[in-house]
């Protein structure tokens, strides 16, 4: 059923919680993970002239922390999992559903916030943005709050 699990990230808490899910899926199905990190071009751009490279380079080095910290992750969780890990600049909503096209993925999981915050209501821009435009199914996955984190722990306990 699954055989292709993209993975979303930006290194974000809320990618984590996605990858922790992603990787089960992985597991049970014995699915290759693809671990994709965007550069948002237009932050780039958007960014002073003087600035640019500088902030280019650093979100490069941060999106492959990113998906490096997946293929960690995966080695020590699901050893037997195949990994392959993309940087790639662009629109990430365009970006990460073309993506996943050219993989014939059967599933993208993502965080439904990025280092972008709470800027918008239920989901962020890049999740709802490829919620609405993705032929691949997608699975978002929240960031829980304290509370819910220790209403989690508790229930485990029990």
């Amino acid at each position: 059923m699954f055989e292709t699990v993209v993975i979303a990230t930006d290194g974000s808490e809320s990618a984590e919680r996605a990858v922790r899910m992603a990787l089960d899926i992985a597991d049970r199905f014995e699915a290759t993970v693809h671990a994709l990190s965007v550069v948002d071009a237009g932050d780039v751009a958007a960014s002073p002239d003087e600035l640019r490279d500088d902030l280019e380079n650093a979100l490069t080095t941060a999106g492959g922390e990113a998906v490096e910290a997946v293929e960690t992750r995966a080695s020590e969780e699901v050893p037997d999992c195949n990994v392959v890990t993309a940087v790639e600049e662009g629109d990430p909503v365009e970006t990460i559903t073309d993506y996943a096209d050219d993989n014939d993925a059967d599933v993208i999981a993502m965080g439904t916030r990025g280092r972008h915050g709470d800027h918008a209501f239920l989901l962020g821009s890049v999740a709802e943005g490829i919620v609405r435009h993705s032929k691949t199914p997608v699975l978002t996955v929240r960031q829980l709050s304290d509370d819910e984190i220790e209403e989690d722990l508790g229930a485990a306990m029990d």
